[in-house]
């Protein structure tokens, strides 16, 4: 029980934003997989570039604040990934389709 307690009050518990910030960012990770499922030409390929360097920059962030916060790292590490993917679908899908689709679609 004491365990518990500890972890409770501690700067990383579930009283603190350490703790409920990545819980929340799993819905970015939980989105990015739901959405590879649909067709490379639904992405947008600007708003999966930005959330890989919000990712990136937020991986950092997490590295460097004290005390650190792993669970932000490993939410946006899979964020990151999975936003990765998305973009080379998306690239994939914009280099190899015909020019006179290409032509219609910008």
């Amino acid at each position: 029980m004491e365990s518990v307690r500890a972890y409770l009050n501690s700067p990383m518990g579930p009283k603190t934003t350490h703790f409920w910030g990545p819980m929340a960012n799993w819905g970015f990770v939980i989105s990015g997989m739901m959405d590879t499922k649909k067709p490379p030409d639904a992405i947008s390929g600007n708003m999966t570039a930005v959330l890989c360097i919000y990712s990136m920059l937020c991986m950092r962030f997490a590295w460097m604040v004290r005390p650190r916060n792993h669970m932000l790292l490993a939410c946006h590490a899979a964020n990151e990934s999975v936003q990765l993917y998305q973009l080379s679908r998306w690239l994939r899908y914009r280099n190899f389709q015909p020019k006179e689709e290409a032509a219609a679609s910008d």
